[in-house]
């Protein structure tokens, strides 16, 4: 089976990566900077193709065609946190993935698109109203499609995650209030899509919300994870949602830090999955965050519980 990974070389898109080589799959990496990976060892497995995939240069189905082409399924790992020049929302989040849909219509390909877990129409956050309006593109496209909404990912390499972990280890942590959020370990969510990608086009359409065995407030999962470093616990400051709404508009201004208004908005209510899906794909306990352990393969069908759409 031959896949395209767009953002192949990105947090998830490496993760998603591995488990598709694992399962033997021939992966097509899309990405804007090709040479640049490519000429890493790290990142070239044999086999592997490198294409280059600039999303604000794909608004039509027609520009996807040759990019798509031979690949059996593709996976949109692709998303920024804040827009750059020539790099919009509108563009990278809505536009250019229901090009995507519409071109994988054309081809017979399936999509599997990685969106994320909260996301409404009522939003003020551009970044939240461009994602739930590419959900929209794609599931009026006609292509056969899988919506997969992970919530918060944990793991080494990210980002965010990054910040979290440095934040972790200091003595005070200052954060907003929050409600709860099932973090998953980011290589449980990349074994998942990888599962996914591998269902048939008569298979029909999917939304898959995955989640973690645990959730937890930010506040919770701050301690959670310095628990784990074996450090003692920190203290804690609440601020208040003025002072948090304030302070995530500067990080957008200033681009510091992943805290975004966009995510201080996901933080107020739930980021948890109405139904898990996780376990039934991974035909497993998915991993707990802060335990080091290898999670134990149990035999259970994969894909139950994955809630069909349309």
């Amino acid at each position: 089976m031959r896949a395209l990974v767009l953002g192949g070389s990105g947090f998830l898109g490496r993760h998603v990566v591995t488990a598709m080589r694992a399962r033997g799959m021939s992966v097509v990496i899309g990405s804007r900077h090709p040479s640049r990976h490519a000429r890493d060892s790290s990142d070239v497995a044999d086999g592997d193709e490198w294409r280059r995939a600039r999303f604000e240069r794909l608004l039509k189905a027609q520009d996807w065609l040759a990019l798509v082409d031979g690949c059996d399924v593709v996976v949109n790992c692709v998303g920024i946190l804040r827009q750059r020049p020539g790099e919009s929302y509108a563009a990278i989040h809505h536009l250019a993935p229901s090009a995507l849909a519409c071109a994988c219509r054309e081809l017979g390909v399936r999509l599997v698109h990685v969106s994320a877990l909260g996301l409404d129409a009522r939003a003020r956050s551009r970044f939240i109203r461009s994602k739930w309006l590419g959900e929209q593109g794609i599931t009026a496209s006609g292509a056969v499609w899988t919506l997969v909404r992970p919530s918060l990912l944990d793991g080494d390499g990210g980002y965010g995650a990054r910040w979290i972990r440095a934040l972790a280890a200091m003595p005070w942590h200052i954060v907003p209030s929050s409600e709860r959020i099932a973090v998953l370990d980011v290589r449980d969510s990349a074994e998942a899509i990888a599962t996914l990608s591998e269902e048939a086009p008569d298979a029909g359409c999917r939304i898959a919300e995955l989640g973690g065995l645990d959730s937890f407030t930010m506040a919770q999962y701050l301690s959670v994870l310095r628990r784990a470093r074996g450090m003692s616990p920190a203290r804690c400051l609440t601020v208040a949602m003025p002072v948090a709404r304030l302070a995530s508009h500067l990080c957008d201004a200033l681009h510091v830090s992943p805290f975004s208004f966009g995510h201080l908005e996901l933080m107020q209510r739930d980021n948890v999955p109405a139904i898990n899906a996780l376990p039934a794909i991974l035909g497993r306990a998915p991993r707990r965050i802060g335990v080091a352990t290898t999670p134990i393969v149990a035999p259970e069908a994969v894909g139950r519980n994955v809630e069909a759409a349309g």
